[in-house]
């Protein structure tokens, strides 16, 4: 029971703590789970756990999802069925598709910046998850009716609010062991009136007869054809358009209010990636180094786990099949061995050098890595970008944000609070 509560109220000093007393590897168990969590953080260990196909999800982690995204989500099939959906999904949020959003991004954050008070302190976790959905309802939905947006702009905020505290997976990790109801259940009830705004987009947009030319995520799932060549069902696509906003929405936003607190402490920084983004040069390399040391410093995602299929051995491990392990992102990315002063913040470490596959996980890795992650680095940095060009911001603290539970997100406490001190006009 205390484990499972330092693990829901103070993640990052529990994890620390763990690490101090047993190393790089130690075992944790939560209340509502039967069997125990091996935490590592030594990239030969990741690396030997993600570098087999064969190991799958643990089973119950997942629980709190499950009730949100439904059942067909990509996040929570398991084998080939998996690997098929994955590769009908990669495509649209890689390479020169994915670039093709650049401009609306782009759009969305000019109007966005145009509408904050000027001289007065607010949070930018918010704004941020603004900028980020309207890029998931544009980008990805494709939604065009105004009706459908305005109602779709307040539906997923409050649902994805009312499911993410703490409280209510402390509340469910205990009915399970209790065996009393499943107050996760009540998110059906919340995600019943977006299912319907959903249905009734795919319905139009399969009677679109111009919907292969059309660009958004949604289009390209709809005209997209199985291995069987069946489409994807109406069901299926509703599973899978509510991952991508679980998904590309709230950690999105969540990693770009990090990397705003870490900037606003951290002038030379902040100066140099506005410095590149108001530079006529198309140059991008150190808006790629804020967001990987970003995410690096602050992972938003604090496990990525699997159950072994096979027995895990490393120098330092004998596990056998059937233990559940997870990477701490947190304990990956802090380690000493791997990157000097861990945990200051330092761009300039990967400019021009990409982060180790092993020692920067903040997407997970193997065949279950984020299917969205070059889409949210890319989001990333298009968005910092846009916004310094444009906006001078300062802390309205003094003191770095702390780490909040938001769902499975480790979020900024107080959710970013700044000052925007000058706007300048949109190029």
């Amino acid at each position: 029971a205390l484990q499972t509560v330092r693990w829901l109220t103070r993640p990052i000093a529990f994890m620390e703590d763990c690490r101090a007393r047993y190393g790089d590897a130690f075992t944790i168990n939560l209340v509502g789970f039967r069997t125990p969590l091996v935490m590592i953080s030594d990239p030969a260990a990741v690396r030997a756990l993600y570098s087999s196909r064969e190991n799958g999800l643990p089973p119950g982690r997942t629980f709190a999802l499950r009730r949100l995204v439904g059942p067909r989500s990509v996040l929570l099939l398991e084998g080939p069925e998996h690997l098929r959906r994955r590769q009908i999904m990669l495509p649209p949020l890689h390479g020169q598709r994915m670039r093709a959003y650049e401009t609306t991004v782009r759009e969305i954050v000019d109007r966005e910046v145009d509408s904050w008070p000027v001289g007065e302190p607010f949070p930018i976790a918010p704004r941020m998850r603004a900028i980020t959905l309207e890029v998931i309802l544009r980008a990805v939905f494709g939604v065009t009716d105004p009706a459908r947006l305005t109602h779709l702009r307040r539906l997923l905020p409050d649902l994805l609010a009312r499911s993410s505290g703490p409280g209510l997976q402390f509340a469910a990790l205990f009915s399970r062991r209790l065996g009393r109801p499943d107050p996760l259940e009540a998110i059906r009830a919340l995600a019943a009136p977006v299912d319907r705004l959903l249905a009734a987009e795919i319905v139009q947009r399969r009677a679109d007869p111009g919907v292969a030319e059309r660009e958004d995520i949604l289009s390209l799932l709809i005209c997209a054809r199985l291995d069987d060549g069946e489409a994807i069902d109406d069901a299926e696509l509703r599973d899978q358009l509510i991952t991508l906003v679980v998904a590309g929405h709230e950690t999105t936003a969540t990693g770009l209010a990090w990397a705003f607190d870490l900037l606003l402490h951290n002038p030379v920084a902040l100066d140099r990636l506005t410095a590149e983004a108001r530079s006529p040069a198309p140059a991008t390399a150190y808006a790629r180094a804020v967001v990987a040391e970003a995410l690096r410093l602050r992972p938003v995602i604090p496990l990525a786990g699997r159950r072994l299929h096979d027995a895990l051995r490393t120098d330092e491990l004998d596990l056998p099949s059937g233990t559940d392990v997870t990477p701490s992102i947190w304990l990956a990315h802090t380690r000493p061995e791997s990157y000097a002063e861990p945990y200051a913040f330092r761009p300039e470490r990967f400019v021009d050098r990409p982060p180790d596959t092993y020692a920067w996980i903040p997407f997970g890795g193997g065949v279950r890595r984020c299917l969205g992650a070059a889409f949210a680095e890319f989001e990333m940095r298009t968005v910092l970008r846009a916004v310094v060009s444009r906006a001078h911001l300062r802390s309205a603290g003094s003191l770095p944000e702390r780490v909040a539970r938001r769902n499975v997100t480790l979020a900024p406490r107080h959710g970013t609070p700044v000052i925007l001190t000058e706007r300048r006009a949109a190029p």
